[in-house]
C-alpha cells in the first residue's frame, strides 16, 4: 500500500524518538559539528551506533503491528553544512542516508511493508531562532538540491521537521513540491498557537496551501511537549476550525522548558515514558492525532510505552 492510502486509512500511525538528541548525549558519540550524524554512515562504527537506535525503534513498530514513518538521517545535510564538513557531495551524503535506511528496512522481511521512509530536511540555520530564517524565495533556491538528492535516493515522501519561521517553509515547500513526492512540513509551535517565528499556524498552513502546488500532504509538529502542542491546537482550531485534518502528526519532546534551551542543559529534562504516552494519547483524543512518536528526550521506552497506548483495545 502507498504512503498516502496508508495515512488516509491508517488509525495510528508510529514514528521514531529521538536520535540525535541521543547520540549527543552519549559520550562515546562525536558528532560532526556540521552534518550531525549524516556522515555515519560512511564507517562500520558509525552505522553501528546508528543502525542500534533506528532498530529499537523499528522493533516497536513490528511487535506493535503498526504502520512505521522512519526519516533519513539527513536533518543537517543542506548544501552548505555538506560543503563545510568536507566529506562527500551534497547528492552523496543525501542518497546514501536513504539507502542506509533502506538497508533497514530490509531486514524486516512482510512488516517492512508497513515501513515509510521520510527525506528528512531542516533550516538552513539555528531552528530555534527564527530571526536566523531564509526568505521563502531563497529558501526555495537553498534547500531545492536537497529535495532532489532525497528524491532521487528514493524516499517515499519528504518532511521537513523543527521548523521555526514561516517563510523558510515556505520556500522548503516550493522546493520539495518540485520533487513530485508527497511531502510533510513539522513546526515548532508556541501555546499560543503560533511558530516561533510568531505567524500564526493557521495563516503560515492557509498561505502554503493557496500558494504551493501541490500542497503539502499534511503538517505536523515537533519538539514541542504534548501540553504545548495541545495549548496551540486549541488557540488555532479556535480562529480556524477546518485545520483539523491537516495537522495529523505530533513528535513530542519530553520537557517543558523552551525548546531553544534544552541543548543547554547538563542533564537530559524528561518525562517518564509511562507519562508521556499517557499525554500523547490524549492529544490523540483530543485532535484525532493518528501519527505519533517522539523529539527530545524521548528513548525507546518512550516508543515502547506510546505504541502500547496507541493499541489499546
Amino acid at each position: 500500500m502507498k504512503f498516502l492510502e496508508v495515512v488516509a486509512q491508517a488509525v495510528g500511525i508510529l514514528t521514531e524518538g529521538a536520535i540525535v538528541e541521543r547520540l549527543r548525549r552519549d559520550p562515546t558519540v562525536n558528532l560532526d559539528p556540521h552534518i550531525l550524524h549524516a556522515g555515519f554512515v560512511y564507517d562500520a562504527g558509525g552505522r553501528q551506533q546508528l543502525g542500534a537506535l533506528y532498530r529499537q525503534y523499528l522493533d516497536i513498530g513490528r511487535m506493535a503491528g503498526l504502520p512505521f514513518i522512519v526519516c533519513t538521517p539527513t536533518w543537517r545535510a543542506n548544501p552548505e553544512r555538506v560543503e563545510a564538513a568536507g566529506t562527500r557531495s551534497l547528492a552523496e551524503v543525501n542518497r546514501e542516508g536513504v539507502w542506509f535506511i533502506r538497508s533497514l528496512q530490509g531486514e524486516y522481511g512482510l512488516y517492512a511493508e508497513q515501513i515509510f521512509i521520510g527525506g528528512l530536511m531542516g533550516c538552513r540555520g539555528d531552528a530555534y531562532r527564527p530571526a536566523d530564517a531564509l526568505p521563502a524565495e531563497a529558501a526555495a533556491a537553498f534547500h531545492a538540491p536537497q529535495a532532489g538528492a532525497l528524491a532521487e535516493g528514493g524516499v517515499d515522501f519528504l518532511m521537513a521537521a523543527t521548523l521555526p519561521a514561516f517563510s523558510e517553509a515556505l520556500g522548503m515547500g516550493r522546493s520539495m513540491a518540485e520533487s513530485g513526492l508527497p511531502y510533510v512540513l513539522s513546526f515548532v509551535l508556541r501555546p499560543d498557537g503560533a511558530l516561533l517565528d510568531g505567524t500564526p499556524l493557521e495563516t503560515a498552513m492557509a498561505e502554503i496551501d493557496d500558494v504551493v502546488l501541490p500542497a503539502p500532504a499534511f503538517y505536523m509538529a515537533n519538539c514541542v511537549p504534548p501540553s504545548t502542542f495541545r495549548s496551540a491546537m486549541r488557540v488555532a482550531l479556535r480562529r480556524a476550525p477546518g485545520i483539523r485534518h491537516r495537522v495529523i502528526g505530533l513528535q513530542g519532546s519530553t520537557s517543558e522548558r523552551p525548546p531553544e534551551t534544552l541543548e543547554q542543559l547538563p542533564d537530559l529534562d524528561s518525562m517518564e515514558p509511562e507519562a508521556f504516552a499517557e499525554a500523547m494519547g490524549d492529544v490523540r483524543k483530543e485532535f484525532g492525532t493518528r501519527i505519533l512518536g517522539g523529539c527530545c528526550g524521548t528513548d525507546d521506552r518512550h516508543i515502547a510505552a506510546l505504541a502500547r497506548c496507541m493499541t489499546k483495545p
